[in-house]
């Protein structure tokens, strides 16, 4: 006979799973060997849909624990707490992700209109275009390949994902991350 893990009932369905699920936070013991499970679980899910991005997957998983232990009382035992986690973490990752994309629209918003609004001559041209060389060279390979087949070859993203052989949420991810380098190493703007 095999001894029973402590939180093996929140697997049941239904208000049973409910029960036992709510029942882990009152026993210490059980609630940190759930934990201890359950977590491993949930990195490697969020981590899969970051694109590899660590400090992403750490972020969407701690706000996905931290809800779910504030709205452990609505658990309906429907599921395995880890799956019901899981889908917390989803949601989270896509409030991230129209989070990301609202920022995005903004700043590029911002930017044509400044570029509307200057007509540069000649020297600044050439200047500028010095800059963006020296900018994709300091660019990992991957991040400036990305870059270069969107902004210079004007593959969409879904067609770079293809060629590249990542999904379009890890390419997206990747340009965005080129980008913010970018922007990092040349906060005043290129030229």
């Amino acid at each position: 006979m095999t001894e029973k893990e402590p939180w093996a009932e929140s697997r049941s369905t239904g208000s049973t799973a409910s029960a036992s699920f709510a029942a882990l936070f009152d026993n210490t013991r059980a609630f940190e060997a759930w934990y201890e499970d359950a977590l491993p679980r949930v990195v490697g899910f969020v981590h899969i849909r970051t694109g590899g991005d660590l400090t992403l997957t750490e972020e969407i998983t701690a706000q996905a624990f931290f809800e779910a232990v504030r709205a452990r009382r609505s658990f309906g035992g429907r599921s395995d707490p880890v799956t019901w986690i899981c889908s917390i973490a989803r949601n989270r990752l896509v409030d991230h992700y129209r989070r990301q994309a609202r920022e995005q629209a903004r700043h590029l918003r911002l930017v044509v209109g400044s570029l509307s609004d200057a007509v540069p001559d000649e020297a600044e041209i050439v200047d500028d275009r010095e800059a963006v060389i020296r900018a994709l060279s300091a660019l990992p390979d991957l991040e400036r390949t990305v870059l270069t087949l969107r902004y210079l070859d004007g593959y969409s993203v879904r067609e770079i994902a293809g060629l590249i052989g990542r999904t379009e949420r890890a390419t997206d991810s990747i340009l965005w991350r080129a980008r913010e380098r970018v922007r990092s190493a040349h906060p005043g703007g290129l030229g």
